[in-house]
């Protein structure tokens, strides 16, 4: 086989298996701290990536270096297909938070009846729903779901906190919590904008 058809053969089974992984040129070229030239440089067929990016590559997207130097005929899901179907999984992932609020909400009711402060179930599904939302993300590389995700976590973690001591032991200053939150939240936009240039420039 000649250098040229190897070449088209490994960019095309690399451009599958980032669209499979919806990621972008860019976003991959990070990954392996090169640019995203190089990359669309391999995906045309105009360069081979040496062995040990592509046995960096291979790891990346869990297959074998033999994988990416044969041809595949297996078809890529469309995005809009993809992105559907990873929102559902969200969705109902981010359901089952809320149905065990619900259910702990039930059992309490049935167990202490009296008991005022059972609707903090619900207050603690947000912080849980956020967790859920973050760990996707972070799979699927949605960066700006993760910052989002990171903030409501923070955020509603805090608020968890002081509604419980406000309620359950009459500790009024407990508002000053919520000063724990702004060089939190300060951490977390400064580390994903941190970190990604120090991926850009590596």
């Amino acid at each position: 086989m000649e250098e040229k058809d190897l070449a088209a053969i490994i960019g095309n089974n690399i451009m599958r298996l980032r669209k499979t992984a919806n990621m972008t040129q860019q976003e991959l070229a990070e990954k392996l701290n090169y640019s995203d030239k190089s990359v669309s440089k391999w995906e045309q067929g105009n360069g081979l990536p040496d062995i040990r990016i592509l046995a960096q590559i291979a790891d990346l997207f869990n297959v074998t270096v033999d994988d990416l130097i044969h041809e595949h005929a297996a078809p890529v899901m469309p995005a809009k297909t993809r992105l559907l179907r990873r929102l559902i999984i969200i969705l109902c992932s981010v359901a089952l938070c809320w149905l065990v609020a619900v259910v702990a909400f039930v059992i309490g009711g049935i167990i202490a009846p009296g008991e005022r402060y059972l609707w903090l179930a619900f207050v603690y599904a947000v912080p849980a729903s956020a967790v859920v939302v973050l760990v996707f993300s972070s799979i699927w590389a949605y960066k700006w779901a993760r910052v989002v995700s990171v903030s409501v976590l923070i955020w509603t973690a805090l608020a968890c906190i002081y509604l419980t001591v406000y309620f359950t032991a009459q500790q009024p200053k407990i508002w000053l919590i919520f000063l724990v939150g702004v060089p939190l939240q300060v951490l977390a936009l400064f580390f994903f904008l941190w970190w990604k240039r120090v991926r850009l420039f590596k």
